[in-house]
């Protein structure tokens, strides 16, 4: 099998190296792949695939990693016959066409930065990762990996060993990340994310599925959390500088961002509510699947007609308040965000270590509308890790790596529900925006550790008796619901899905005996 990066001009059709983002707009206009809005944004539709395929993306078998992938319905495995046909397929499919090909990388830290070739079918996909991807200034000649995104290149599931016509292929062999049979883009920054989360482990750093923020003082945050859950939202703070919104790493001097941009969730985005979110979308965004007033094409932020996955790609430094570097140093606190559909998570609660531990691997929240195909409502779901997708090794290497790194380095702990409360999703309301950030800034700030705790007999967690800008009531989910009797039933419900959910893991007794108790 030929490597991409061996392919020379002549192999394709046409060529377009690292062009510049108004040239990338234009071309996408001009080839019909997208529309200007109001704002300047690049509006796209990616058809029938509005959000990920998670059943279409395989992990190559090769011995090299075979022991220690964590195989199984996430880490589905594919033949290296199955992936080099593919990828021969995939080539001559784009010998015809013109390509669009960036150099960049993965990762601020230079000491763990992942280099970078896209070779792109779509003018905005080539957009889109040079939005969400680093541009590298001191990029190498042969850059370490590839990706290879040809969208309107349809597998044969019988001929290819694919599932369906859709397929996101990992090969650590070669190198290689291939893409085809879908136009959703986050399926290129997910795919990177991925092969970080295998490498990165072995170099001792821990690879996350968070946001982070850093205030004037010094204290950084992290905020955990499945897409929807509010980690874009609440790291986009006025007050403090956003490290990056997505995915970092932490290693023995600090965390870094492993982006250069954001890929925020747009429906429902009000300027009032996320003024920082609506004002970096302008020209060099894009929007997805975002509609349209047809006279103005001013953007509709809350009509969901082509999906509730909206979303908004744009680079980092439109945020204003960015710490470019995109490094800063240790954690001061954690913050696991959930957005509970049952409605009898306390809103904010305090954990230990090893509790810490538990709800890390447990990854409680509800799965929203959209994320994936085939999600119409919100969804009870556990993802180790807040982001077991896209975790290529065992969850509880990962946890284990992140106990040590809270007992080192002395980090505060938190569980924050964004979700429901006085009632399950349907009967209940989401609890209220204002609430969840000053929430946020008691734990920043300090002073939620200067109150009083009561322990939930439930879900063994410490409540807080008293946050400022929170009625008493909402702390307690149970005072929120017209019939106590029915939030016990639903609580103990849901402990006992954290219970069943926790067999898988293979941990100490310590961290067992931390969750909810049935």
């Amino acid at each position: 099998m030929k490597n991409a990066l061996n392919y020379t001009n002549s192999y394709f059709k046409k060529t377009h190296y690292n062009l510049p983002i108004a040239t990338l707009v234009e071309t996408a206009v001009a080839r019909g792949e997208g529309v200007l809005t109001s704002n300047g944004a690049l509006r796209v539709k990616t058809g029938e695939y509005t959000g990920r395929s998670p059943k279409d993306k395989f992990i190559v078998d090769e011995e090299l990693i075979n022991s220690k992938i964590n195989w199984g319905e996430i880490n589905r495995s594919i033949s290296e016959e199955s992936f080099d046909q593919l990828y021969s397929k995939v080539m001559k499919h784009l010998s015809n066409r013109e390509v669009f090909i960036f150099d960049g990388k993965a990762g601020a830290d230079s000491d763990h930065s992942l280099s970078l070739r896209t070779i792109n079918e779509r003018a905005w996909h080539n957009l889109f990762v040079q939005q969400l991807f680093i541009k590298d200034n001191k990029k190498s000649s042969t850059p370490e990996w590839t990706l290879i995104n040809a969208p309107t290149f349809k597998a044969d599931p019988n001929e290819d060993g694919t599932n369906s016509e859709v397929f996101v292929i990992v090969s650590f062999k070669k190198k290689t990340v291939l893409i085809g049979g879908t136009e959703y883009a986050g399926e290129m920054k997910k795919s990177i994310f991925s092969v970080l989360n295998y490498l990165l482990p072995e170099k001792n750093v821990l690879p996350m599925h968070c946001s982070a923020n850093i205030g004037s003082n010094g204290n950084v945050s992290l905020f955990f959390g499945l897409s929807g859950t509010g980690k874009t939202t609440l790291s986009a703070d006025p007050n403090r500088l956003l490290v990056g919104d997505d995915e970092h790493g932490w290693t023995e001097r600090g965390i870094f961002n492993f982006e250069g941009g954001c890929y925020a969730k747009c429906i429902g985005l009000k300027k009032e509510q996320e003024p920082q979110i609506f004002n970096a979308i302008k020209f060099g965004s894009i929007l997805e699947n975002v509609i349209l007033d047809p006279k103005t094409a001013t953007p509709d932020f809350e009509d969901n007609t082509l999906t509730e996955n909206t979303r908004a790609a744009y680079p980092i430094e439109h945020i204003p308040g960015v710490l470019e570097t995109g490094i800063a140093g240790h954690p001061n606190v954690i913050i696991f965000l959930t957005a509970d559909a049952f409605g009898v998570l306390p809103p904010v609660s305090k954990l230990s270590k090893e509790q810490a531990m538990y709800h890390f691997l447990s990854g409680y929240t509800s799965k929203l509308a959209g994320t994936e195909r085939g999600v119409t409502n919100p969804t009870a779901t556990f993802s180790a890790c807040f982001g077991a997708p896209f975790m290529p090794l065992k969850p509880e290497k990962y946890a284990e790596m992140l106990g040590e790194k809270i007992e080192k380095h002395n980090v505060k702990t938190y569980l924050v529900n964004t979700g429901w409360t006085g009632g399950p999703y349907g009967e209940g309301s989401r609890i209220k925006l204002s609430y969840t950030r000053a929430m946020i800034s008691a734990i920043q700030d300090g002073n939620i550790e200067n109150t009083s705790y009561s322990k939930d007999e439930i879900f063994n967690v410490q409540i807080p008796n008293e946050v400022t800008g929170v009625p008493t009531n909402v702390l307690r989910p149970r005072k929120t619901w017209d019939d106590p009797n029915e939030y016990d039933n639903k609580a103990q419900e849901l402990a006992e899905l954290f219970q069943e959910n926790f067999k898988q893991f293979n941990v100490s007794k310590d961290i067992y005996e931390a969750g909810p108790k049935a």
